[in-house]
């Protein structure tokens, strides 16, 4: 936030931020991605909208209606900016869509969203998550725009387009009269059943007769008798654009249940009318008409998804086919002369004849080149044409190469030589890619067809249409329109045709925004931080660099854009360093135990600091490549300095052996040899043991015999914090030293391993025993076991090593250049031999899976970068997982394998979370708000008292709304006990807060929703809040000036609040209970009261009666009190044996009442029986007795119900061997409206 706000102004150095000291990075919003090469947008699904969204581009792909929606201008619709104005009529319904019709039509985005739209249908986040039937919303929708458009020139629209007429006839065989009765429709609904085709249905509606004879008579008004009759209809008026709904859904009265009908239903792409028409004196033309949409749902009747095919009249899309987008590909591949297929001219003019923007970056188009060619530039074509920034500036003829920009283009006469040099290969394949406008690209007589599903868009083939005939995904709703309309040649290719000027102005402003916000973004990605080590600043001792002054000295921060080159780096270094002196090397260096050690020096100034595989915070030393300090400095990973813990036996008492044991750290070089110990510390020969393990361990000792002492440290396994032991030869027998407890053992613990063949490939041996110490590296045991499983040798490549756990389970492959110790691998346990190669140092090996049911075996892996960003890692692991959509998250799972808290940080990295290798990961459904923010649904509590009312300040307000917006959580769910419930929560709505906000502040923005008017809220301080946990108050929340982070709510938190009759302030201590008086000779109780227990002395059962008894008046041993559990109809009786207890046993410790067996907390009923008046030993009452035995019912019916369930599903899907899911109770559909008229 503060990055450089005290920084020097270095001017001098271009696009660089730079600064001594540690920069800090802010991350930004990714925008949203671009249009694909289709230049349509798609319509993001909100969690289950795919059903609006089809319908919506349906309509957006209809020109007439969209031209009418835009026609009407702010003086009819009224504007957005006035919505909130009490007086001012805003019909925001067809503003809201006029909107999303631009945004398609003109914002850069992949994707538009529909939440300004389903907030003006007043729809909450439960009805977006809730699919609906797309039949159902084309007529609510229809009947929404036509409400919404009442006193507008726009009042006919939807009749105008859309209203036809059918004509029901009844003809009298003997006098010949005519019965008829005329009927409106916006949409055909036509029977799948036992039909084959469309026109067989329409055939059989308006073509064929009913007849009425013998046992069937009609009674003729004119005859006034029962006479023999035909029954016909016809269409009477045909609609310019024709809907037709398939009744793909029908009962099965047999098995009592619906279905889908999935049988093949054909329909043309060009129908004739006029054989179901009255009146047929017009030509055919008249009557045909053209198929231009096909709503398709694929699932069964209960759920499923819907996505559309679409013809693009108007041109508007770039439809290429996808294989003919690919063929460049191909031609290049089979080109029969090898030379011109390794030319690298021919590959790069071929990518960028196809950019669409013409101009990319060096690094975008070695991406593309890898892409194409399936190798990177650096090792097919570096080596004879040497680097790529390099061979674009000597072919300056043919690339426009900016170096500044580091941005390349193909100039006008080199494009025009290598379309012509390509048309010789495959003329029709470059024909799409030199159109001037995308909405012409392709054959212009070839029509135009779409598969929009969600934001995802791609081009299909007319016979594509054909597939949706039948199946599970099949036709559902079919859009014609009248062959004679015609399109202007002006709308052709043009999506900014009849578009209001206002909102061309908007979505041009949106577009520049959008544009900038991506440069921002593009910057931000594309920043490295590196840390600039200065050599003048260093010093060389004990075998390794350390800083000769602070640390804000010798290191300084420099954020740089990876996409330029080292040169750029190099001369950058320079201007920030103006005292440099002498040549400059720079050198990626790394701290380590014993210092910071060069590893190699960066050379090719013209490669970009990706290529030179420079990563984020790398630590690069800048010097003159000999010396530091006149010190010459070995690099490179063979001479590491390696940090080791010697330990000798202090021989300072005279001739004694037996002194303590001394350890000194000391940094040798990896490839010094181990005799080298005796030279530096300067004593003589003698044996030396050597300790892998971190710290050394007991048992962990072996001996280095005499020949091996010429082999280096790390040729012996030695790392960093490893152990030596120096000891001299007559001692070494010696097995125990005393005074330290460490045992040595002269021969190594040898093992074994079971490594089991996991590859495909077969083999004479499925597994094999192999031997091993802690101190064996995993590679060698993996070349062991292919050799000994007697395995292809390629396979030596492509395998790794998997613990298998107790359950079967494959774990984390293992890395092959660690030990067995390190990789924590077991001894005598058993490992898998695996395709595939475990991830490296960098990357991270995950298991993931969708939703909390979690079975084993079921789980999905995949390696990522540790640097990769959660947003990131969710898209590589839905398309694993074939879903889509932007409405998951994930979540981690935790150690009793649940579902833990949502990884909220979108652009965090996995490191960052401190995720690791091996974690599971769970792929959740739902749109996490932003970070930092809740949304809380806030509920609207009414108390209810023993009479079996609600008990309210507001209620007729209240039983008002209820019956018609709010809905109660008492009457959500299909079953439950025929009495009132416990509690009644009103729902209010949706409030999104940050978590910083006081519960004050919750308060207010709850008391703004909609509803909340009705119920006269007077101020904050006159509501109680409670937490909300199974429908019921659970937590009472207290202080209002207290952040709600500091409640810990958790991102699932549900809020309900109680209206008070003045204001209350509880302290830590109070505990808030409802009591109610039992009224005496009655199985019921008195009206609920509020009473605060103050149990500072003590949450004991005394002093709770003795409470209660003052708060009633009543004398403390003539009350008996009882705790409500409401789940059971029970009451439990206080007792205060305790305290009893106590009096006959000192120091006894009184039992608390909020443990075990009452839990007593906040919101608790407690019943109270007076014995001056009422000598019953019960506590319950009447309805307490019904709810026990609805219980006892519902019980005995879920037992009923599983056996019946069983035994139908061992019928039904025996093959299939899954049972039927349960399904959730249907809700209808609405669509919100104000009055306009």
């Amino acid at each position: 936030m503060f990055g450089d706000l005290f920084e020097e102004d270095y001017s001098s150095v271009s696009n660089n931020q730079c600064g001594k000291g540690k920069n800090l990075k802010t991350k930004t919003l990714e925008p949203p991605a671009p249009r694909e090469f289709t230049n349509l947008s798609g319509i993001r699904n909100q969690g289950g909208t795919c059903y609006l969204n089809s319908l919506l581009q349906t309509l957006h792909f209809t020109p007439e209606f969209r031209e009418a929606l835009f026609s009407l201008g702010p003086e009819e619709l009224g504007s957005l900016e006035d919505k909130d104005k009490p007086d001012a009529k805003v019909r925001i319904i067809p503003l809201q869509l006029q909107r999303l019709f631009a945004q398609l039509l003109l914002l850069d985005q992949e994707a538009a969203s529909t939440t300004d739209l389903t907030d003006s249908f007043g729809w909450t986040s439960n009805e977006e998550m809730r699919q609906h039937d797309v039949q159902e919303l084309n007529r609510i929708l229809f009947s929404a725009l036509e409400t919404s458009l009442v006193g507008t020139s726009g009042h006919d629209l939807i009749n105008r387009l859309y209203h036809g007429t059918v004509v029901n006839q009844i003809v009298c065989t003997e006098c010949k009269n005519v019965s008829e009765k005329q009927e409106d429709f916006l949409d055909l609904t036509v029977a799948v059943k036992n039909v084959s085709s469309l026109e067989d249905a329409l055939w059989n509606m308006y073509v064929e007769e009913e007849v009425f004879d013998y046992d069937n008579l009609y009674h003729c008004g004119t005859c006034d008798r029962l006479v023999k009759a035909a029954k016909s209809a016809k269409l009477r008026k045909l609609p310019p654009f024709l809907t037709i709904s398939l009744l793909r859904f029908n009962f099965d009265f047999v098995k009592c249940e619906r279905y889908k009908d999935t049988s093949c239903y054909t329909f043309p792409l060009q129908i004739n009318l006029k054989p179901f028409c009255e009146q047929s004196e017009l030509d055919d033309s008249g009557y045909m008409y053209d198929l231009f949409s096909v709503i398709i749902h694929k699932g069964g009747c209960y759920g499923g998804h819907y996505h559309v095919y679409i013809k693009d009249v108007d041109h508007l899309g770039n439809w290429q086919f996808q294989g003919e987008q690919n063929k460049p590909d191909v031609n290049l591949e089979a080109l029969p002369n090898e030379e011109e297929t390794d030319d690298p001219l021919m590959i790069l003019k071929s990518i960028l004849l196809q950019e669409k923007n013409s101009i990319i970056s060096v690094d975008q188009l070695g991406q593309k080149l890898v892409k194409k060619a399936g190798i990177s530039w650096n090792k097919k074509y570096r080596k004879q044409h040497g680097p790529l920034r390099k061979f674009l500036q000597l072919h300056s003829q043919i690339f426009l190469f900016n170096s500044d920009e580091s941005t390349v283009s193909l100039l006008k006469n080199g494009s025009l030589q290598a379309e012509s040099n390509f048309q010789r290969n495959d003329q029709q394949t470059f024909q799409t890619l030199t159109s001037e406008h995308p909405g012409l690209k392709g054959n212009s007589t070839c029509p135009h067809w779409f598969d929009i599903n969600d934001s995802k868009v791609q081009p299909i083939e007319e016979k594509d249409i054909t597939q949706q005939f039948q199946g599970k995904e099949s036709a559902y709703m079919l859009f014609y329109r009248k062959s004679q309309l015609q399109r202007p040649p002006e709308a052709r290719g043009n999506p900014r045709y009849r578009v209001p000027c206002h909102l061309l102005k908007e979505m041009d402003a949106a577009n520049t925004e959008l544009q900038m916000k991506r440069t921002e973004c593009d910057s931000a990605k594309n920043n490295f931080e590196l840390h600039l080590h200065l050599g003048p600043h260093y010093r060389f001792c004990n075998g390794a660099l350390h800083p000769g002054t602070t640390q804000a000295e010798s290191m300084w921060d420099l954020t740089f854009d990876k996409r330029k080159t080292l040169g750029d780096l190099r001369q950058s270094v320079f201007q920030l360093l103006q005292f440099w002196e002498g040549d400059m090397v720079l050198s990626v260096a790394k701290c380590v135990p014993a210092g910071l050690h060069i590893y190699h020096t960066l050379d090719g100034d013209e490669l970009t600091l990706c290529e030179a595989e420079i990563a984020d915070g790398e630590d690069i030393f800048v010097w003159n490549g000999v010396e530091v300090g006149g010190v010459q400095i070995q690099t490179g990973v063979d001479c590491e300095p390696l940090l080791i813990h010697v330990l000798q036996v202090d021989t300072r008492a005279e001739g004694e052996m037996q002194g303590q044991l001394v350890e000194t750290p000391h940094v040798f070089p990896a490839n010094a040899e181990m005799g080298t110990v005796f030279t530096t510390l300067a004593m003589p020969v003698c044996i030396i043991r050597v300790n892998l393990a971190e710290p050394a361990e007991e048992g962990c000792w072996t001996a280095i015999p005499q020949e091996d002492l010429k082999k280096t440290f790390r040729e012996h396994g030695l790392r960093n914090g490893s152990s030596i032991l120096l000891q001299h030869s007559r001692n070494a027998d010696d097995s125990l030293l005393s005074r330290q407890g460490k045992w040595i053992a002269d021969v190594e613990n040898s093992s074994w391993l079971q490594v089991k063949n996991f590859c495909q490939s077969e083999s004479e041996e499925n597994q094999v025993k192999i031997a091993a110490t802690a101190n064996t590296v995993v590679f060698d045991i993996r070349i062991k076991a292919i050799k000994e499983l007697k395995l292809m040798k390629e396979l030596a490549e492509n395998t790794c090593l998997r613990p298998i756990d107790r359950n079967g389970k494959l774990l984390c492959p293992v890395p092959d250049s660690a030990t067995l110790r390190e990789a924590e691998v077991r001894m005598e346990s058993e490992l898998a031999l695996c395709l595939g190669n475990a991830p490296t140092s960098s990357q991270l090996f995950l298991f993931f899976a969708l939703g909390t049911d979690i079975q084993p075996g079921i789980e999905m892996e995949v390696i990522v970068e540790e640097t990769l960003s959660v947003r990131d890692c969710l898209k590589i692991m839905l398309k694993k997982s074939g879903l889509s959509g932007d409405v998951w998250h994930l979540r981690k799972m935790d150690w009793c394998y649940e579902a833990g808290e949502p990884l909220c940080e979108q652009d965090a990295t996995l490191k960052e979370l401190r995720i690791c290798s091996g974690d599971t990961l769970l792929i959740m459904e739902g749109k996490l708000p932003p970070l930092g923010f809740l949304k809380v649904p806030v509920w609207w509590y009414q108390p209810w008292n023993p009479s079996g009312h609600w008990e309210s300040p507001c209620q007729p307000s209240c039983a008002t709304s209820q019956g018609s917006s709010w809905s109660a959580a008492a009457s959500q769910g299909a079953s439950g006990p025929p009495v009132p419930a416990e509690v009644c929560l009103v729902y209010l709505g949706d409030v999104e807060i940050s978590e910083d906000a006081t519960l004050a502040e919750l308060k207010w923005q709850a008391m703004a929703l909609p509803f909340a008017p009705e119920l006269a809220f007077r101020s904050p301080a006159f509501l109680r809040a409670w937490t909300v946990e199974s429908k019921r108050p659970s937590r009472l929340l207290r202080t209002d000036r207290q952040q709600l982070r500091e409640y810990k709510l958790g991102r699932r938190a549900e809020i309900c609040l109680e209206a008070l009759q003045k204001e209350e302030s509880l302290g830590p201590q109070d505990m808030l209970l409802r009591t109610q008086l039992r009224v005496p000779g009655e199985r019921t109780y008195a009206q609920a009261m509020d009473l605060v227990w103050e149990a500072a002395r003590g949450w004991t059962a005394g002093s709770l009666r003795q409470r209660v008894a003052d708060f009633y008046s009543l004398p403390v041993e003539k009350i008996e009190i009882a705790k409500y559990f409401p789940e059971k109809f029970e009451w439990l009786p206080i007792s205060s044996w305790n305290q009893q207890i106590a009096k006959r046993k000192k120091k006894k410790k009184q039992e608390s009442l909020q443990g075990a067996p009452y839990y007593l907390k906040d919101g608790d009923i407690i019943g109270i029986k007076n014995l001056l008046v009422d000598d019953d030993e019960d506590f319950g009452t009447l309805r307490d007795d019904l709810g026990k035995e609805r219980q006892k019912e519902l019980v005995l019916g879920k037992k009923k119900s599983r056996q019946a369930l069983r035994a139908h599903s061992s019928d039904l899907f025996s093959s299939a061997g899954t049972p039927a899911q349960p399904r959730a109770p249907e809700a209808s559909l609405s669509i919100h409206v104000g009055s306009f008229k």
